[in-house]
């Protein structure tokens, strides 16, 4: 019997597929391949925004029974994009902020909550390989507060905290939530993330620092919309934003760097799940007509040409495997919008050029 089994033996090459598919498994099974397969695209990720209406709970229920229904009530909503795998899920400003709590039930709620709702986004975050912010108000060692975004990686873990730096007044005179010194810019493996938070979005002093740090993405967890804001942070900042703001009859938009929003929730859903590409770059139409033609020549569907009209600046957009946007545009000398604006106010500042 012994011989018998020794003389139908696999062959090498047969052992080598074996293993092979056994690795191909565990790779699968641990989310590794998964996590590869979305960055296949360098800069091509999948977004989602969800805005739902803060919960509401009896005013008189357990702090830990609220908790509970607070996680309950993340689940549902994760819930409803889990299904689109994506890179990034951006919720609200103060997600785990129950309706119509007191200013004392609110605080006696949030010291029994801790860390358990970060918790629970960090193992979902964790469970689907993809990134979540997470905004909420958190106490510090001193007991002073502060209004936070925190960014969870793919396996859970903080990749970075934001403090949003511009609080209304009532926050700190009446909550104790001190404004945030520093706008972190966040490396993560699809590219470089910025935050701001709700009132933020009217403060010179921020943007400008976003303007400086050049960030691929910027996330907005609000309680209000912004307006016009949003679509100029985004064209300033020359990045692509997300907004996450509570309640569905206010969208949740995600915008390009044109100021163009690509995709937004509507009145019957309270999310929206699209996939944009952060591999771009803003050039001007000045001296770079012949290039951009040249350029579409080259490529074609691989790299894509957004003009938005009226604006006279255009988002060229890599779509190929290899090439980025970045080497694209030094291939044809393209000059970005950035550097014809320095070199058309140096102009300006040259002497004998001004009256």
């Amino acid at each position: 019997m012994q011989r018998c089994i020794a003389n139908h033996r696999p062959p090498g090459w047969m052992l080598v597929i074996t293993v092979f598919c056994c690795v191909l498994l565990f790779l699968s099974s641990t989310g590794i391949s998964q996590t590869a397969t979305k960055l296949k695209k360098k800069g091509i990720i999948k977004i989602a925004t969800i805005g739902p209406q803060p919960l509401n709970v009896d005013i008189n229920t357990e702090p830990q029974k609220v908790v509970n229904k607070m996680i309950a009530h993340w689940k549902s909503r994760f819930a409803q994009v889990l299904p689109d795998k994506p890179d990034l899920i951006v919720v609200p400003e103060a997600c785990d902020r129950p309706a119509g709590f007191s200013l004392e039930k609110r605080l006696e709620y949030y010291r029994v909550r801790k860390d358990q709702i970060q918790n629970f986004f960090a193992k979902v975050a964790k469970e689907n390989q993809c990134y979540i912010v997470y905004s909420a108000a958190k106490e510090m060692e001193d007991g002073t507060w502060r209004n936070s975004s925190v960014i969870l990686d793919r396996t859970g873990k903080v990749a970075g905290i934001y403090n949003k730096n511009h609080v209304v007044i009532e926050e700190t005179t009446q909550a104790g939530i001190l404004c945030g010194r520093d706008a972190p810019v966040i490396n993560c493996d699809f590219g470089r993330v910025a935050f701001a938070i709700c009132f933020d979005l009217n403060f010179d002093e921020l943007r400008m620092k976003y303007v400086k740090a050049k960030p691929d993405l910027l996330i907005f967890s609000s309680m209000y919309h912004g307006g016009l804001m949003q679509a100029y942070w985004a064209y300033s900042c020359r990045c692509h934003f997300v907004g996450a703001i509570a309640g569905r009859a206010t969208p949740s938009e995600i915008y390009n760097p044109l100021g163009q929003v690509v995709a937004s929730n509507t009145n019957y859903f309270d999310y929206t799940v699209a996939e944009v590409n952060l591999d771009c770059r803003l050039a001007h139409l000045d001296y770079n007509w012949s290039r951009l033609k040249a350029l579409k020549a080259k490529y074609g569907p691989k790299v894509r040409i957004t003009d938005p009209g009226r604006l006279g600046c255009v988002l060229v957009a890599s779509e190929h495997e290899t090439i980025s946007a970045d080497e694209m545009i030094k291939e044809f000398e393209i000059e970005l919008l950035d550097d014809y604006m320095a070199r058309a106010l140096a102009h300006r500042h040259t002497p004998g050029n001004t009256e």
